[in-house]
């Protein structure tokens, strides 16, 4: 599927904010599932837009909230800059966050294209994290999470409440991301006796999908790619198992 369309929307958020998103869903009319895209500390900048728009090729309506929105309105930081994102990522709260998923949640489940149980999400470093919150929050069919940041500790309770299989992906190269954090994350999830799969790349580095960034790793980008549509194929189109 090629054809999509794209648009900006508004949303209201229950702690009385406002935020927006960016939607990317299929030209053809029908019904299709649906997905919440997650962004880096970065906003929702063109690599956010872009693996939207992939998304929505796929044939899922797509949807990437604005995260930052407490703070500031269409920020897109730069990568070599992370000072200049950093009074946005402080700002970033448990339960902010948390309503924030609920309103984009419940803005796919009123779209008319939208198949409301059939609903995922995949999020990448910060939205890595919060994809994982997002299955613990939200009733997902399964969530992918890239490099997600400070699941550990902070996180690991909610591993209970998943409410469908995670895909985690890790780069063997991480600073930012020790083995401690991806042991700690994996051994929630088997005490919680949820279905995961783990997936580390031994030669990938942080934020390795991307490819705005000097960490871009091309052959691992594609296997991850191609591992994240037959999770989503399998779990959120085909509802397979939940956790």
């Amino acid at each position: 599927m090629e054809n999509v369309i794209t648009e900006k929307v508004a949303l209201a958020v229950a702690d009385g904010t406002t935020m927006d998103a960016f939607v990317a869903r299929p030209a053809k009319s029908g019904k299709y599932p649906g997905m919440l895209v997650l962004q880096e500390a970065f906003g929702v900048n063109g690599h956010i837009r872009d693996v939207t728009q992939r998304v929505a090729r796929e044939g899922y309506v797509a949807i990437a909230p604005e995260l930052f929105h407490r703070t500031v309105r269409g920020f897109e930081g730069s990568y070599d800059n992370f000072a200049s994102v950093t009074p946005h990522t402080q700002a970033v709260s448990e339960a902010g966050t948390t309503a924030d998923v609920h309103a984009a949640f419940g803005w796919l489940q009123a779209h008319p294209q939208v198949l409301s149980d059939r609903i995922g999400s995949v999020g990448f470093c910060m939205g890595g994290r919060i994809s994982f919150l997002a299955c613990a929050r939200v009733p997902l069919r399964a969530a992918v999470s890239f490099y997600g940041a400070r699941i550990a500790p902070a996180l690991l309770p909610h591993a209970v409440n998943l409410n469908g299989p995670v895909l985690f992906f890790w780069g063997g190269q991480d600073k930012h991301i020790g083995q401690d954090q991806i042991r700690a994350v994996v051994e929630a999830c088997s005490r919680a006796g949820k279905s995961y799969i783990n997936v580390e790349i031994s030669d990938a580095d942080h934020g390795f999908f991307c490819d705005a960034r000097a960490s871009y790793n091309p052959a691992a980008a594609k296997e991850a790619w191609s591992l994240t549509r037959t999770f989503l194929e399998t779990h959120v189109r085909g509802m397979g198992n939940a956790a």
